[in-house]
């Protein structure tokens, strides 16, 4: 069960009713060192978003199994993105971002931790017009989309994906939901604050007011992406939501991996950990990769070998 702290916000945002409206973040792109410092610092695997980079890792890894090369929109300073590339060895990634300074804390990032299977491209995630179209048989984003400007914007992003992605390719896209009230976003973005960087939990917090509704996410996965795809958020409080296509069997090996990955984590994040795998679990999605044998039910045809040579 979620901890008893966050019974008051299941109870508003379960029986409330919407009065928060969306506020875009004051700058679509994040150039500033010191806030882009800060946001890496406090993002990294032994930070306090260590939970959810696993959570997506373990879903990504099992989606996009079998794929031969991924593009990740808004990659950031490529701290999600490299856990995955480290447990998907056999994939070839691009991290895809309009900051320059965001970009270069990726490479650091990636050297340091000798991963030779991720490069970087710097292009508006609107249009990324130096790849053809199909060029991908992955898309991913994970918290980016909150980010632009419009739902619009956020249209124009789905319809790039559809683009770069071929035929019978893979989508994983994550990000925050839009709560109903202003207490809910106050709570989450102070729940951890203690030891964190200020300019850290204030972005935080204007993320969580920036972010798209769940039904519209869902609204325009069903209008752009393939028919199989599907929308899921937490239960009782879309603060996280997920769009995936499904997913095949995972490798046994790469599921024992992900449990040790679990195993590992300080007790309070694995509680934080198993916290989300519950609320999406009763959210509707139910393929877990830290459960031995994980798979979904539909099966996952894969494109012809060969088909995705390298673009640039």
């Amino acid at each position: 069960m979620p901890r008893l702290s966050m019974l008051p916000t299941m109870v508003r945002e379960v029986f409330g009713k919407p009065t928060l409206p969306r506020e875009p973040e004051p700058c679509l792109v994040m150039e500033d060192a010191e806030q882009v410092a800060a946001y890496t610092h406090a993002g990294r695997l032994d930070g306090v978003m260590a939970a959810a980079y696993l959570f997506h890792s373990a879903q990504m890894t099992a989606v996009l199994s079998g794929r031969k090369r991924v593009v990740d929109l808004g990659c950031g300073p490529a701290t999600q993105l490299a856990q995955l590339a480290a447990l998907n060895p056999e994939t070839e990634f691009v991290g895809v971002d309009l900051s320059a300074t965001m970009l270069a804390q990726a490479q650091a990032y990636v050297a340091q931790k000798h991963l030779t299977n991720v490069s970087f491209h710097q292009a508006d995630i609107t249009c990324v017009r130096d790849f053809p179209d199909g060029s991908f048989d992955g898309v991913i984003s994970t918290m980016a989309l909150h980010h632009l400007p419009t739902y619009e914007h956020l249209r124009a992003t789905y319809q790039e994906m559809r683009r770069l992605l071929a035929p019978g390719g893979a989508i994983y896209l994550a990000d925050f939901g839009r709560m109903k009230s202003l207490k809910s976003v106050i709570f989450f973005a102070y729940f951890k604050a203690k030891g964190q960087p200020h300019l850290f939990i204030l972005d935080y917090e204007r993320s969580l007011r920036a972010a798209f509704l769940h039904e519209e996410l869902a609204h325009l996965a069903a209008q752009e992406f393939p028919s199989d795809t599907e929308t899921f958020a937490t239960k009782f409080m879309p603060i996280l939501t997920v769009t995936r296509t499904p997913a095949p069997r995972i490798d046994p090996a790469k599921c024992a991996q992900l449990q040790k990955m679990r195993h590992d984590l300080p007790r309070s994040y694995r509680a934080e950990l198993d916290d989300i795998r519950m609320l999406f679990r009763l959210g509707g999605l139910q393929n877990d990769p830290f459960t031995k044998g994980a798979q979904n039910v539909r099966s996952l045809e894969l494109p012809p070998s060969g088909t995705f040579d390298k673009h640039s």
